[in-house]
């Protein structure tokens, strides 16, 4: 990543996935810390809300798309690859405060391999993924639940 994060996502992370459109194959970008949130981790200790919940804590939430954008920007990707995938918005309750995640998907015919890899992340499936905090599995657990049934 080129740049400094932004200070939207101080309150925000994005997941960011493919999904094959005849395969129905799907993946999730991981950072080389392991990480599947973009652009950095959940703190330690961060528990997903129940998946009905609603938070009102008061903070401003910021648009996915307005964060889709400058993840585009932080990570050198042209303004049209990722777009928000409408209906994700979970929320994580961190040491730090609620944390709102949405969720991004690549715009292409092919997984973006070589493209993560030279970002240092890498493109896993579901199964891959094992072992992650638990936070982060139930927000992938929730992903690839919405994404199927979508």
């Amino acid at each position: 990543m080129n740049n400094a994060v932004p200070e939207a996502f101080n309150s925000h992370r994005l997941l960011l996935m493919y999904k094959g459109d005849i395969s129905a194959l799907t993946l999730f970008a991981q950072q080389s810390g392991g990480s599947v949130c973009f652009p950095q981790s959940l703190p330690p200790l961060s528990v997903a809300f129940d998946e009905d919940a609603t938070v009102n804590d008061g903070k401003i939430t910021v648009h996915p798309a307005t964060l889709v954008n400058a993840i585009n920007r932080l990570l050198g990707f042209d303004n049209d690859l990722l777009y928000a995938e409408a209906g994700f918005k979970e929320y994580v309750d961190t040491p730090k405060g609620t944390v709102t995640v949405y969720m991004a998907r690549f715009k292409l015919l092919d997984p973006p391999h070589r493209l993560m890899q030279a970002l240092g992340c890498h493109m896993r499936t579901l199964p891959e993924l094992r072992g992650r905090p638990p936070a982060e599995m139930e927000l992938l657990r929730r992903a690839y639940t919405k994404m199927m049934e979508g």
